[in-house]
């Protein structure tokens, strides 16, 4: 079905009919003249081949055309469904306190922004991707899109803030994927979340609690520890250790279908990606076919003038 997505040029075929309306009036005018003050016995002797009825073609040809142009002006368009891949990763980056530790080098925030813009750079440019950033809190930095240069600009500003929410940040990332469409049975994207963390939870829902939500909305969770069980910061003048908390990090990879890798290089994190596949779901879009309106005009006018070339030797 055309839809017209500038329908106010429609106020133009005001102007065409008035065009229309004076043309017939000029032709009736002319007739009068010629019968009052022409012998029209002789005239027909004179000029025996006048186009007769065939003289109006052309100029309802270039009406005709000027109606069709100022429809093309509407932009009219049609409905057509474009394919778009759903395949999701959302990747989830601790950004607590603990992360500042040297335990790895230069430190953990460091190390897991170098590997999540690299992992980033690796995904096929036709994938989703979001980014989830988590302290005391999480929230959805970059929703899913396939603007990775976006993604990976926001994984290099994240700053570090107090407490460590790991639950609440597999709930967000649950909420992230759900923003892409569904398909046309209502079920989700594939997905895959990627959590870059140190472990210990100290705020927030429970890890527990996090793995059955994910399972249940079979998007599975790979974690990557960063740090040792040696790491240190300093908070308020004293040395506080903070050891990396691998059983529940492994604990919920596994309990989700994902995989635990400890400090994992762009090649181990490839797994994460791979094994996804492709999803194709389509979204309406309105496409412009205004350029098949003009060329019809165009192909009017050319006609019209030519007809006009062959029964008078004249352009109209």
């Amino acid at each position: 079905m055309i839809r017209l997505l500038e329908p106010a040029w429609l106020l133009g075929l005001i102007a065409v009919a008035a065009l229309a309306a004076v043309y017939v009036w000029a032709q009736y005018s002319r007739q009068r003249t010629a019968v009052r003050f022409a012998n029209t016995a002789l005239l027909a002797k004179l000029v025996p081949r006048l186009p007769g009825w065939r003289r109006h073609i052309p100029a309802g040809l270039i009406v005709i055309s000027l109606a069709v142009l100022v429809g093309g002006m509407a932009k009219p368009a049609v409905d057509v469904e474009d394919p778009q891949e759903r395949a999701t990763v959302i990747l989830t980056l601790d950004v607590s306190l603990s992360m500042m530790a040297e335990d790895v080098d230069p430190t953990r925030i460091d190390a897991a922004k170098t590997a999540a813009a690299d992992f980033v750079s690796e995904l096929p440019e036709q994938y989703n991707v979001g980014l989830v950033s988590f302290a005391g809190y999480a929230q959805v930095t970059v929703p899913p899109t396939k603007d990775h240069a976006q993604v990976a600009s926001a994984i290099n500003g994240l700053t570090l803030a107090e407490a460590t929410a790991t639950g609440d940040a597999v709930f967000a990332s649950l909420q992230a994927v759900q923003q892409v469409p569904a398909d046309e049975n209502g079920e989700l994207a594939p997905a895959h979340i990627l959590l870059m963390s140190d472990g210990y939870r100290t705020a927030g829902r429970g890890i527990g609690e996090a793995a059955e939500a994910a399972s249940a909305a079979n998007v599975p969770v790979s974690t990557v520890g960063f740090g040792t069980d040696a790491g240190t910061i300093e908070l308020d003048g004293q040395l506080v250790g903070v050891p990396v908390d691998r059983e529940a990090l492994a604990g919920l990879a596994d309990d989700t279908g994902g995989s635990y890798h400890e400090a994992a290089s762009v090649e181990e994190l490839r797994a994460v990606y791979e094994d996804m596949g492709s999803s194709l779901g389509y979204s309406t879009i309105a496409e412009d076919i205004s350029q098949w309106f003009i060329g019809i005009a165009l192909v009017l006018l050319f006609t019209a003038a030519g007809l006009s070339l062959a029964w008078s030797n004249r352009v109209p």
